[in-house]
């Protein structure tokens, strides 16, 4: 009986080893997409990322998200009461993912992933005065979902980023501290370069 099972055991490691191999462990995902920030006020715009990955198993990947946004944050309101317009800019993002693989099919693998790492968020000039809201570093995350299509890749990714607060006036016009939201969710489409299967006709 433990001669069964350790054949057994071999031959489910070796079966699970050769389909490991099926496809190349390094590839480097580019993807663009629109950023649409939360917060009433804020503005979305474009994103930009690229992410080098390691397949540790053929169901895991993990990798290093490089990503660049272009948001328009919330600048509070005047001593009126008016909402103002915060100038759009440009922040980035420094993060460690992983990636977990629904399915083993090439064609069509749904993935589910998080990340998480640095954040850094960019100044924000109110448009309506001659304040702005500084610049800094927050610790954040992010959950994701989407599928692989061989070598292409829709995603959706919630970006949990903590909110920065500074000093304006609320909508009465009264002095205030006014908080302003970071997390953003972005909508992608990449390609993957490398990765794919080991066969030459790949």
């Amino acid at each position: 009986m433990k001669k069964i099972c350790l054949i057994l055991t071999l031959g489910t490691f070796l079966s699970f080893s050769s389909k490991a191999q099926e496809l190349k462990a390094f590839k480097v995902d580019v993807s663009m997409g629109y950023a649409i920030p939360g917060g009433s006020g804020a503005k979305g715009g474009i994103l930009f990322a690229i992410e080098p990955k390691y397949s540790v198993m053929p169901a895991l990947s993990v990798g290093l998200r490089m990503e660049g946004a272009i948001i328009a944050r919330f600048g509070g309101w005047d001593q009126d009461g008016n909402a103002t317009d915060g100038a759009v800019k440009a922040s980035g993002s420094y993060l460690a993912t992983a990636d977990y693989y629904l399915r083993s099919n090439y064609s069509f693998r749904p993935f589910v992933g998080a990340g998480m790492g640095i954040y850094s968020i960019a100044a924000a000039e109110i448009n309506s005065s001659a304040e702005s809201i500084s610049s800094g570093s927050k610790f954040g995350g992010m959950i994701r979902a989407g599928v692989e299509l061989s070598h292409f890749r829709l995603g959706l990714e919630y970006n949990l980023v903590p909110q920065t607060e500074f000093s304006g006036y609320n909508a009465a016009g009264d002095p205030a501290t006014i908080q302003s939201k970071n997390g953003y969710i972005g909508i992608k489409l990449g390609v993957c370069i490398g990765g794919g299967r080991k066969s030459s006709n790949k």
